[in-house]
């Protein structure tokens, strides 16, 4: 239980960070909606969207790289050098290309008075990326409070310049619109480097052709499953005003405008998972040799399991509350596919969790056959839902994604490096979430007052289930007990 207080630990130093400024970054979801209509919106969400792409190209999977060979180096300095040095490389090629071919690539995004918004972007990506190495240089230290701090400070800035623009210079400089947003986000970026100057000072510029075809192998697979991974996680908004411009470009981009804010809803999972994997999967790689590790692996995904399924229970069955966060009413007819996006982010968090068992084997390739037949249902799902369900279609084509991936992760794991996972108590905890989902939507009435009291009992009797199973409190007891 050491292990797993020390993860939990990690885990709320580094939600810190990521859900606290993240969830500082949702509130100006509110301000965006009020400031933005949806087709405006639809932009602004497809921009990010292509961002997602490029941001898994440019790191190349190498943070996951960098944790797996500084644990078997004995000269942990050169490891980070060398894995610096590739990204940076990467970069570099990266950011000159986009400059000399801004307007050919604005073009085909079909934005072509934005030729100078790509390349802002692709400044804060090529930063986003070169910086993220050295804070998985701080994960590996577990240096969390450092990790923290920067991390929100650039939030900070990107919350407060968002302000500042929209609010106080908005009127003055109403061409500037969207660019405002953007222009916020590349300022934030470039604040991190200041802010670890001592270790960038200490690089040293490494090529060992033998570590770092070793490092390539290792990583392409993980490029591989992350470029799928984000065609799972982003490819429906593009998709959607493809399919869509036959109504027209601006209806087109309502749709991406309200299927976007409406899918940040379901952030809350998302931002919950990506706290968790910061701390879990240096841990995991730790526990590798530890006897018990299966069974601290299994106790670690009940839980998991417990927080996601109770997320989900609560945002559901509480979006009258919720959608407010979402201004315009405009952005209200998609709330409808927020209870499928959180479970396809349940499902996503719990495929996470599985996903040791490739890395710890080094079967890494599994992780990217996994990844691309999720794409490939992704691509065959919108392309074939989208043109009669719309954004409902892309919501659906989420949860079948990430629903198969969690299967088959677990059906080739069990092949090649099982871990006992307590099944009967996930099945318990998730199906009986969803059960309770859908009594608690029965139980929905006019007075709002009389729905949020019921639908609380509804959640309360999901925590008393896990109560009555787990019995945290006698556990809790009981180590404190031995700790004496």
């Amino acid at each position: 239980m050491s292990a797993i207080k020390k993860l939990a630990g990690q885990t709320a130093i580094y939600g810190l960070s990521s859900i606290i400024g993240r969830v500082l970054n949702y509130f100006l979801v509110p301000l965006h909606t009020a400031f933005f209509a949806t087709d405006q919106y639809g932009v602004i969400s497809e921009f990010y969207a292509y961002v997602a792409f490029f941001a898994v190209f440019l790191t190349l999977g190498l943070e996951t790289t960098f944790f797996r060979f500084v644990n078997k180096s004995e000269d942990k300095e050169k490891t980070f050098n060398q894995t610096f040095s590739l990204v940076l490389i990467l970069n570099g090629v990266f950011l000159l290309s986009v400059i000399v071919f801004a307007q050919s690539i604005a073009n085909w995004m079909l934005f072509p008075e934005y030729s100078n918004y790509v390349i802002w972007f692709a400044c804060i990506l090529a930063l986003d990326a070169t910086t993220s190495i050295v804070m998985a240089k701080l994960r590996f230290q577990e240096e969390a409070k450092r990790f923290a701090m920067i991390q929100l400070v650039s939030v900070g800035v990107n919350i407060a310049l968002n302000l500042i623009f929209l609010l106080v210079l908005f009127d003055d400089y109403p061409g500037a619109g969207i660019g405002f947003i953007f222009l916020a986000n590349l300022l934030s970026s470039a604040i991190r480097p200041f802010f670890l100057a001592r270790e960038l000072s200490r690089f040293r510029f490494v090529l060992d052709k033998a570590v770092a075809g070793a490092m390539l192998l290792f990583a392409a697979p993980l490029a591989i499953a992350g470029f799928a991974g984000i065609i799972n996680e982003t490819l429906d908004r593009i998709l959607l005003k493809r399919m869509l411009l036959d109504e027209g470009q601006t209806y087109a981009e309502s749709q991406v405008g309200i299927y976007s804010a409406n899918y940040k809803l379901s952030i809350l999972i998302t931002l919950f998972i990506q706290a968790f994997r910061y701390a879990a999967e240096p841990f995991f790689f730790s526990q590798a040799k530890n006897q018990d590790r299966d069974k601290t692996y299994s106790k670690i995904m009940t839980w998991f399991v417990i927080v996601v399924m109770l997320m989900f229970l609560v945002i559901s069955l509480n979006l009258d509350i919720f959608k407010w966060f979402m201004t315009s009413e405009e952005f209200h007819v998609g709330l409808t596919v927020v209870p499928i996006l959180l479970l396809a982010n349940c499902c996503l968090g719990i495929y996470y969790n599985q996903s040791i068992w490739y890395k710890l084997v080094d079967r890494t390739m599994f992780g990217a056959y996994i990844a691309i037949g999720g794409a490939a249902i992704t691509v065959a799902l919108n392309v074939a839902l989208i043109p009669t369900l719309g954004f409902e279609g892309s919501a659906w084509a989420t949860l079948i994604c990430y629903a198969s991936m969690m299967v088959a992760s677990y059906i080739l794991g069990k092949i090649y490096h099982p871990i006992r996972y307590n099944l009967r108590k996930v099945a318990l905890y998730a199906f009986s979430a969803i059960g309770l989902f859908f009594f608690g939507k029965w139980l929905t009435f006019d007075s709002f007052a009389v729905t949020f009291a019921l639908h609380s009992v509804v959640i309360l009797v999901f925590i008393a289930l896990v109560f009555f199973m787990e019995k945290p409190l006698r556990q809790f007891k009981r180590n404190k007990s031995s700790e004496t």
